[in-house]
């Protein structure tokens, strides 16, 4: 199953692979071969979008790998980088999205892809010096200069996403969405659905917790960056692991490995488009892309709605 991005003729898989684990910055235990081999065995089971950026590594080795595998399946491949978000000398991570930043990101992230046009380019993040009208004039330029196919948007509020398409059309937009964090839901997906333009959610495992490998005993190593998300802790912690005890008996019943029902979940669910599962080992992506062509039966879908219902209104009461 593809769906089409935006307006324009670029047709991805449901399912796409996030390439910011590969970076092995926040993630433990990377390493090349791994990398590769993830990257190929998503190729094998049906994934042809990948999405990396700029800063995915301090030298861009999550573009680097991604390039050594496009040499030999540009075609099977849609590639989408990002640009206006760098590291400083320190490792603190710096937004520039003032044109001449972005242009010469783009140029470096074409050259260590290796290729003369990516499929997708999206502004990583605004920063908050540059009008968002003006960062959209150099993806306009590179729109023009064939650097790439199409232009997207991440992380961004529906106002500054508006204010990017007064300039340069936006072919999709990039943010966070799971069963956990539905936030977009209420304005800027029906905007999306009204304006043609795809929605691309990241995030569909909430970095591993809605995969289920993370139960009530695990210890996390010192060097784990998740314990710094407050899912991962304290109350909303405990809360989780109850809705992962729902989640998994409704697998349970439906017959279906719990990250197959979360991943098909979030695919289907309105204006989504596609949405990026990170791997960094090919057994994790061959599972995320068991929901490529799959969608929960309907009462599986209400089961689930069910319980991401009970789940919320904790917090809500938790609030009163």
């Amino acid at each position: 199953m593809s769906s089409t991005l935006g307006k324009s003729n670029i047709d991805v898989s449901k399912v796409a692979m996030g390439c910011w684990p590969i970076a092995g910055m926040t993630s433990l235990g990377v390493n090349e071969a791994d990398s590769l081999a993830t990257i190929r065995a998503a190729i094998d089971a049906g994934i042809n979008f990948f999405d990396t950026a700029y800063c995915y590594g301090v030298d861009g080795v999550s573009e680097r790998l991604l390039g050594l595998v496009a040499r030999t399946h540009r075609e099977q491949l849609v590639i989408a980088t990002k640009c206006g978000v760098h590291w400083d000398s320190q490792l603190n991570r710096v937004n520039d999205a003032s044109p001449e930043r972005l242009l010469w990101e783009c140029d470096q992230s074409l050259q260590r892809l290796g290729i003369p046009q990516v499929d997708l380019m999206y502004l990583h993040s605004p920063d908050l010096k540059t009008p968002v009208s003006k960062s959209a004039e150099a993806f306009v330029e590179m729109l023009e200069t064939g650097k790439t196919k199409s232009v997207g948007v991440s992380n961004s509020s529906l106002s500054q996403i508006q204010e990017f398409q007064s300039v340069c059309p936006i072919s999709a937009v990039q943010l966070k969405f799971n069963m956990l964090q539905q936030e977009i839901q209420s304005e800027i997906v029906p905007w999306c659905i009204a304006n043609q333009i795809s929605v691309i959610a990241y995030w569909p495992l909430m970095k591993g917790l809605l995969a289920g490998k993370l139960r009530r005993d695990h210890v996390f190593d010192p060097l784990d960056k998740r314990t710094a998300y407050p899912m991962f802790s304290g109350l909303p912690w405990n809360r989780n692991q109850d809705f992962l005890d729902e989640l998994f008996e409704i697998a349970r019943e439906a017959g279906e490995p719990l990250v197959k029902l979360v991943v098909g979940w979030t695919a289907n669910q309105p204006g989504i488009n596609s949405v990026l599962c990170g791997a960094k080992r090919p057994s994790q992506i061959r599972e995320s892309a068991e929901a490529i062509n799959w969608c929960p039966e309907p009462k599986t879908m209400t089961r689930i709605n069910e319980a991401i219902n009970r789940r919320r209104q904790k917090d809500v009461e938790s609030k009163a």
